[in-house]
């Protein structure tokens, strides 16, 4: 293999490496930021029932 050729290689390997690792974390980004919205959501639910069950 050419000197060139490792390079390309190497580059690209060290390419994927880094997009792969940056969209883990942006998927453990979007994982908690929709846990926390769910969780707003519930409480907000729950909130709303017990004012229906106080009327």
């Amino acid at each position: 293999m050419k000197i060139s050729q490792r390079l390309i290689v190497a580059v690209a390997l060290l390419s994927f490496a880094t997009l792969s690792s940056g969209c883990s974390d942006t998927w453990q980004g979007v994982k908690e930021d929709t846990s926390k919205n769910l969780d707003k959501a519930g409480n907000v639910v729950v909130k709303a029932g017990e004012k229906l069950k106080s009327e």
